[in-house]
């Protein structure tokens, strides 16, 4: 039985975001065998098709964020995705730990990213794509978690 419950945020509307997205909460898992990662797309499986697919998906994401323990959110592109904004603006509304993974190498505000989401994360990660691989990204994140949610 998972102690801990981590909401993942991330866009995941191409082939590449889908996948990373699956690879990294696996990975996550992996590395805290006591964490069960929420990742939207495997829910979204579950309502394909439904009329009201997009009331029912808006709402069990904010109930999964309401009920997680903390939530990491995937920051890249020239601009965060909107959609992870709004969740990581809701988590810090709710007083949930949020760690931001940026791989992206751009350039921008503050460490890469808009000033408000980068001041919403309780703790950023960010590691160079290329320099980088998926396994030494979820280490460090699992390590944060591990000291965040003291389990």
């Amino acid at each position: 039985m998972p102690i801990a419950r981590i909401y993942l945020a991330a866009p995941l509307f191409t082939l590449a975001e889908r996948r990373m997205n699956v690879q990294f909460a696996e990975a996550l898992e992996g590395r805290l065998p006591k964490v069960r990662v929420l990742l939207p797309q495997r829910h979204a499986q579950a309502l394909k098709g439904r009329k009201d697919f997009g009331i029912r998906m808006y709402r069990w994401c904010l109930e999964s964020i309401e009920c997680c323990d903390a939530m990491v959110a995937l920051a890249d592109g020239a601009d965060v995705d909107s959609g992870t904004c709004v969740e990581i603006g809701y988590a810090k509304a709710k007083g949930k730990i949020i760690v931001g993974v940026r791989t992206d190498f751009r350039a921008s505000e503050e460490h890469g990213l808009n000033l408000m989401v980068a001041r919403s994360c309780s703790r950023l990660v960010s590691r160079s794509s290329v320099t980088t691989t998926l396994d030494r990204l979820a280490a460090s994140v699992a390590n944060h978690l591990q000291r965040m949610l003291s389990y």
